[in-house]
């Protein structure tokens, strides 16, 4: 008796369908953050965290020589200045795990500020990443000051570069200024190229704030 499942051929196809769930390699290690395996304690604020040498030294370059200090002087608890402890927690966080919690709205925002100057000052270009796309998402005419410093403080080309494109319409720089009048400043002192190309339209309202700008920038220039 031939089977109906034999179409063709006395052959039959199976299709499976697979889903792979691949966990970070460090997350069955957040669980034991806080047990008595952990051999360096941090002092922030006011508040203590426990953690893992070897996952530090692996994950930050400067986690790596802070720690190689601390041994060098018999101390297990290092002091973390300027910086907030929920900051800290979400980047302990995301040195063990490989991810952020979630955080949303303008808490959100501000965590993304002040991760980004964590990423900058550990060396962790992975979370300065993530912080950066996190930025540019909110970057518009009432952010752009803000996004634009935040990106110079903190060494990132990535972000300094879209807050140029951004900037380099006229019309976008101009309801950019009225929330920051310090803006045009900062741009002619960081891109004056971008100044002079904007300087090519004769017939730009700002005509006068982006002379006086420019020779800002020359003396600025040549001061450097």
């Amino acid at each position: 008796m031939v089977s109906e499942y034999l179409v063709e051929a006395d052959c039959f196809t199976i299709r499976c369908d697979v889903s792979v769930y691949r966990p970070s390699p460090l997350s069955n290690m957040q669980k034991h953050l806080l047990d008595t395996d952990a051999d360096v304690m941090f002092h922030v604020a006011g508040e203590k965290f426990s953690a893992h040498r070897c996952v530090l030294r692996a994950r930050s370059p400067v986690f790596k020589a802070e720690l190689s200090r601390a041994s060098t002087s018999g101390s297990s608890c290092i002091r973390i200045d300027d910086m907030l402890p929920q900051v800290f927690k979400s980047l302990l966080h995301f040195i063990y795990t490989d991810s952020l919690p979630e955080v949303t709205g303008v808490e959100g925002s501000m965590m993304a500020e002040h991760l980004l100057a964590a990423a900058d000052r550990f060396g962790m270009q992975g979370l300065k990443l993530i912080c950066e796309e996190k930025l540019i998402r909110e970057l518009n005419e009432n952010t752009a000051a803000k996004i634009l410093k935040l990106a110079v403080q903190h060494n990132s080309s990535f972000l300094r570069e879209a807050c140029f494109v951004f900037l380099s319409d006229p019309p976008v720089l101009e309801a950019a200024m009225a929330m920051d009048d310090g803006l045009l400043e900062q741009v002619a002192k960081i891109c004056p190229a971008l100044l002079k190309k904007m300087w090519a339209y004769e017939d730009d309202p700002m005509q006068d704030e982006l002379d006086m700008c420019l020779t800002v920038c020359d003396e600025f220039l040549a001061v450097i």
